[in-house]
């Protein structure tokens, strides 16, 4: 029965890929490389076990009174979703990490999954999402861009000890080497932090977290490009440099689309890039009683999507993911040689200081808040309520 169920896939892998047309161009994944003519069902693998986020439906209403759906508004949500799944994925089971259907999954697996379920004391649920968008200026159900979906992972992630992610958003098309380096470097706790297999608690936010997820060191980092490569398209000139990144093994992929429609792309063919689509509306999906996930909803099993560089909208965001600081310096040698000396209208610039026209750089770190999370959103929404009917009274 084994046997049978691998030629049933291998069957399945075939069909799947007919779609692809007959090249040589080599097929480029999030930093691996896969050839048509000779390894196609490893790029079906490696497309399918990235986790896929779509819109859902029947979930609790957000803020207790607002939508228990994000289809029609929630895809950059989805996306950003994905882009900080795969990340996950890079710092608990490696790049190299495969999914395969009704295999059982290792613990960190399902706690990732956990991380993102569409509950609202889920750490990156759509919920806290929609909820840390209203600071950013969005109404809850109002469509994001990349960038503030970028701004909203970087606020969460405060809350998530448990991944203890440093989450770096540039601004005005500049890495600084020095700020990151700044923000990755963690002190070392105090003498009572526990070691080892510590246990486990719930941060404000509902994420999981444990003392030995605080250790000193490098904290693995998260990095978002936010650019615009063009006005009403994008310029062709950024064409070679933006398919480069695909290429770095850091690579998360990019944040884009078209107007409305949010996409995550996680590499190319020739002229084409390859992305999973969010907008589909499947169904709720909650943790088992185990902690285990029924993940089948979470892995797209379909054709991939390609479209044509040309078409993309010219606002994006890059994404990478670097686990030790070498990582890092790789990342920024790539950059330097890759892309910054080939263009003669740069991308985005890398420099090794902060400028010294901008404010000081502060690493971000987690409000105080002793609530939980189901109680900072009821108390956000009463706060909103109590706006609302300030505002009328003043009228």
């Amino acid at each position: 029965s084994v046997l049978s169920r691998y030629e049933n896939q291998i069957t399945i892998l075939s069909d799947y890929l007919e779609e692809f047309p007959e090249t040589d161009e080599p097929v480029w994944i999030l930093g691996r490389q896969h050839h048509l003519n000779t390894d196609k069902s490893k790029l079906l693998l490696d497309i399918s076990a990235r986790l896929w986020f779509t819109y859902r439906r029947k979930f609790s209403p957000i803020g207790g009174t607002g939508p228990s759906s994000d289809a029609g508004w929630g895809c950059m949500l989805r996306c950003g979703q994905m882009m900080l799944a795969q990340a996950l994925i890079c710092r608990h089971l490696g790049r190299d990490w495969q999914w395969q259907k009704h295999k059982e999954q290792p613990e960190e697996y399902h706690r990732i999954l956990r991380c993102f379920l569409d509950r609202k004391d889920c750490c990156y649920s759509i919920h806290q999402m929609a909820q840390m968008g209203v600071g950013e200026g969005k109404s809850i159900g109002e469509w994001f861009g990349p960038n503030t979906v970028a701004q909203v992972l970087k606020k969460l992630a405060l809350f998530d000890e448990w991944n203890s992610l440093a989450v770096y958003v540039s601004m005005d098309n500049t890495v600084v080497i020095e700020d990151i380096k700044k923000m990755c470097w963690c002190p070392a706790p105090s003498s009572s932090a526990a070691h080892g297999s510590a246990p486990l608690h719930r941060s404000a936010l509902g994420c999981p977290r444990s003392a030995a997820g605080s250790c000193p060191g490098w904290k693995p980092l998260l990095l978002i490009i936010p650019l615009r490569l063009g006005i009403n398209h994008i310029n062709p000139v950024y064409i070679d440099a933006f398919k480069e990144c695909f290429k770095m093994p850091q690579s998360l992929g990019a944040l884009g689309g078209k107007p409305n429609n949010a996409y995550y792309f996680i590499g190319f063919l020739g002229n084409e890039l390859i992305y999973l689509d969010p907008h589909t509306t499947q169904s709720f999906v909650d943790s088992e009683e185990n902690g285990t996930v029924d993940d089948q909803s979470f892995h797209c099993q379909q054709a991939p999507h390609r479209m044509k560089i040309m078409n993309l909208d010219p606002s994006v965001a890059l994404g990478f993911f670097c686990k030790e600081e070498c990582d890092f310096d790789n990342w920024c040698s790539l950059v330097q040689k890759e892309i910054l000396k080939q263009q003669s209208l740069r991308m985005f610039e890398l420099v090794q200081k902060h400028p010294p026209h901008w404010p000081p750089f502060i690493p971000p770190t987690k409000p105080e808040v002793t609530t939980t999370g189901a109680e900072l959103i009821e108390s956000t929404d009463k706060l909103f309520e109590l706006e609302e009917e300030f505002e009328i009274l003043s009228v």
